[in-house]
């Protein structure tokens, strides 16, 4: 891949391996900097390029467009973000197979679901907005 084995790039993997969850880039360079003060945005960005290349970590696109990192997800999964109170959740393959089989059908389109991000309004905020 070209890059080479430097301390940053080993903060960044032990950094990675203590997450739970989803993180941004941003929040990921914070957390290294913590530990390594000399590592650099470009670094970990470069290096989150390669390991989702080697399948270690996947992204997918918040509501407000950044990137949000897991590490070797479980599952493939998409996402969904209520524009109103904010809320996620991850929505899985089986969940989405008839809108995926549809695709399919119509348009010969073959989707990953783990860049899937669907911004609308949670069942909560639709009720709130019905009864006031």
């Amino acid at each position: 891949m070209g890059l080479r084995w430097t301390p940053q790039r080993r903060t960044l993997i032990d950094v990675l391996a203590a997450t739970d969850g989803h993180v941004t880039g941003a929040e990921l360079v914070e957390r290294c900097r913590a530990i390594d003060p000399t590592t650099t945005p470009s670094t970990v960005y470069r290096t989150l390029d390669v390991l989702e290349d080697l399948g270690v970590v996947r992204h997918h696109h918040g509501p407000d467009g950044r990137e949000e990192f897991h590490v070797l997800p479980e599952r493939e999964h998409g996402h969904l973000h209520c524009r109103s109170c904010g809320r996620s959740w991850e929505v899985g393959a089986a969940e989405v197979a008839p809108m995926l089989e549809a695709l399919r059908r119509r348009r010969g389109f073959e989707a990953d679901i783990s860049h899937m991000a669907l911004v609308g309004r949670c069942a909560d905020c639709v009720a709130a907005d019905a009864e006031g």
